[in-house]
């Protein structure tokens, strides 16, 4: 069994913008880490230069790892990285730990910690909340699913990165709450969006809009994350893509589907950001809902 003072090696699938702030806070301590290179991965300058190594297959990396942290796109790319021809379960050791902290569809996970406990390994998925800047202060949200034990023994390393550390349930409970949290918080902002094109368009001046909304029932997380787009077109304080709110909202919505929940709702949402990637295009961000959907002759709605 895996311990704290075995978990020495640490290997990493997807150096992308959450990944690199990851792979820093676990070099800062003390960790040996292995990064598995890649096209999409940030540049590893500073990586190897703090000390980490590169491998040019993800079974190479496995072979080399205690623990191997995938922060990838997407359910594709966690069952290619695992699954596939080079992938990380044709070098896992014995005993080694896959965690996953990429956004995933819930059936699909609990599929691979069944192939990942097969080959002889053990999972735990491990979702996080904020955003690159919190990545790169080690302050992150993670939510983890996974057998208790194991959620224990690899929780010094989660607070490597990590200031808030969640122990949601069994296996698959952290990518069914990660996905529940981003139905909540991206249904805010493109509900505050649409209310703000439609302010825009009715004469309501941006500041007035948003001061009476903080102080009544429009007030919350969502609405300050919008506040300085509205004031001077900063967008800093959300820079997330309308591709991954798309693919986001895509994976609640199969969540739901799967077992039979209420989903009417959400797949407005998700029709609203997939109309909006289409008239934006491939580098829209969330916050380009406003105005996409302010436009005289923008068509993004639910409908």
């Amino acid at each position: 069994m895996l311990t704290t003072t075995t978990m020495k090696n640490i290997g990493m699938i997807g150096i992308g913008l959450m990944g690199h702030g990851i792979a820093q806070n676990i070099l800062k301590h003390g960790y040996a880490l292995t990064v598995l290179e890649h096209s999409g991965n940030q540049p590893l300058d500073q990586l190897k230069a703090a000390g980490a190594t590169t491998q040019a297959s993800a079974a190479e990396l496995a072979a080399a790892s205690e623990v191997v942290i995938l922060c990838v796109t997407g359910t594709p790319q966690v069952e290619a990285v695992l699954l596939g021809d080079g992938g990380v379960l044709q070098g896992l050791r014995q005993g080694t730990v896959i965690i996953d902290c990429s956004t995933a569809v819930p059936s699909s996970t609990e599929r691979i910690a069944e192939a990942v406990k097969a080959a002889g390994g053990l999972f735990l998925d491990a979702p996080m909340t904020r955003t690159p800047k919190e990545a790169a202060e080690g302050r992150l949200n993670l939510l983890v699913g996974g057998d208790g034990e194991l959620f224990n023994q690899c929780r010094p390393l989660l607070a490597s990165f990590a200031e808030n550390i969640n122990h949601a349930g069994p296996i698959g409970a952290g990518h069914r709450m990660k996905l529940l949290h981003n139905y909540v918080s991206l249904g805010f902002v493109a509900l505050l969006c649409e209310a703000a094109a439609c302010a825009q368009r009715s004469g309501i001046a941006s500041e007035v809009f948003v001061d009476i909304l903080a102080k009544g029932g429009g007030g919350g997380a969502a609405l300050e994350r919008l506040r300085p787009y509205l004031a001077s077109g900063d967008s800093s304080a959300l820079r997330f893509a309308m591709s991954n709110a798309k693919k986001d909202l895509g994976y609640y919505n199969t969540m739901a589907n799967d077992i039979g929940a209420a989903s009417v709702i959400a797949e407005a949402i998700h029709q609203t950001f997939a109309q909006a990637l289409d008239e934006g295009g491939s580098n829209a961000m969330v916050l380009d809902l406003v105005p996409l959907l302010a436009a005289p002759t923008g068509s993004t709605s639910a409908g």
